[in-house]
């Protein structure tokens, strides 16, 4: 077992185990990355896949992630609301669209949407459609295959649901809901017919065997959109003490993500901000899809800073779905 050997295997459309997986992680960093950029060149070429997102709905949410400022459990200060005016979701589409991005997901806190707001969400999805013509995701939480089906008859394309780390540590994490919830949603929307974008945190307390799990979980169910956020701890939180990631920790992870799912898009989302480069170096070392923007509850870094740097690297933003 060797880098040289396990790069090979890829290539050649070959999987790696579990066991080679943390064989990868221990191996010397740049020449690391360089082979998950190999391998990212021969399954993805110059393919990025850039989205923006919206806070939809904000806060109040009955569901106790230890990470999260929108949870009523913590005491975060963040600003609630309900569901967005349309006007207001809809202007923010377009100006994604203007700015020459070709994804917008809808966020919103919360277990799940009511069947109300889902209803009403299915609306405004057909006017961002019919007007904007942006391809749609929504983040609606733990909906069933009817709920999803019904947005995916309204024009939506992705659905997006995190796995946020592996099943051994998900109790460490949350214990409002667990991650067989989490998997019967996602292969909720898949029956439905729509794709699916899951990923997770990095920082939440995890092991490296705990991110490889999440990783070969995350292959298992066939997800082609693989956001891999770095915790921002924040204050009020219990994760408000952990320690911060470093810019190597995360180009090591998105690396041996690359080399567990080489046709994926490797999403770099939350905390991308805090990376003293800003994610380029993330972005040569496997990585080749981002969130632009503002985050849910933290300022993000400008579609128009974002474009810049795509150029730089040889990039042509592109829709990718599964």
């Amino acid at each position: 077992m060797t880098l040289h050997t396990l790069t090979e295997k890829v290539l050649k459309e070959g999987q790696v185990t579990r066991d080679e997986a943390l064989y990868l992680y221990g191996q010397p960093l740049d020449e690391l990355c360089e082979s998950a950029d190999k391998i990212r060149r021969r399954f993805c070429s110059s393919r990025f896949d850039l989205c923006t997102i919206i806070n939809g709905k904000s806060g109040r949410c009955s569901e106790n992630c230890k990470f999260c400022a929108q949870s009523a459990h913590n005491h975060t200060g963040v600003t609630e609301y309900p569901l967005l005016p349309d006007e207001e979701i809809l202007a923010q589409a377009r100006s994604s669209r203007q700015q020459g991005v070709l994804r917008y997901s809808i966020v919103t806190s919360g277990r799940q949407l009511s069947d109300q707001e889902t209803d009403r969400m299915c609306r405004l999805i057909r006017r961002i459609r019919e007007e904007v013509g942006i391809s749609v995701c929504v983040s609606f939480g733990l909906l069933n295959e009817e709920q999803f089906r019904r947005l995916k008859e309204a024009g939506v394309s992705r659905v997006h649901n995190n796995l946020e780390t592996s099943e051994r540590n998900f109790p460490n994490v949350c214990t409002t809901h667990t991650f067989a919830d989490k998997l019967q949603a996602i292969r909720a929307a898949r029956a439905a017919g729509l794709s699916v974008c899951s990923g997770g945190i990095m920082g939440l307390g995890e092991t490296i065997e705990d991110r490889i799990d999440m990783a070969l979980s995350l292959r298992e169910l066939g997800i082609q959109s693989v956001p891999v956020n770095m915790l921002n701890p924040i204050p009020g939180t219990p994760f408000e003490k952990n320690a911060g990631l470093t810019q190597e920790d995360m180009r090591r992870i998105v690396a041996v993500y690359r080399f567990i799912l080489p046709e994926a898009s490797i999403r770099l989302a939350g905390g991308r901000g805090l990376l003293p480069d800003k994610g380029k170096s993330c972005f040569t070392s496997g990585a080749n899809a981002a969130i632009s923007g503002d985050m849910l509850t933290t300022a993000g870094i400008t579609v128009r800073t974002d474009l810049e740097l795509l150029k730089e690297l040889g990039y042509e933003v592109k829709l990718y779905d599964e």
